[in-house]
């Protein structure tokens, strides 16, 4: 979960004049990091093999 911290501190590294689209997408960018860090820790990962053969699926 992102905590009011890590928001604070993430927006503190964006320009002063960042936009308020900028510090969303910014927030959006730290929330969907901390999910995927969340869900490589529970093992919900795919294998480098798996990627390759849904891309290779896709390309057909």
């Amino acid at each position: 979960m992102l905590t009011k911290e890590k928001i604070i501190a993430g927006i503190q590294k964006l320009p002063d004049n960042a936009t308020i689209d900028e510090v969303l997408d910014h927030i959006l960018l730290l929330e969907k990091i901390e999910k995927g860090i969340d869900q490589a820790d529970k093992g919900k990962v795919l294998a480098e093999e798996d990627v390759d053969q849904r891309i290779n699926k896709w390309l057909e």
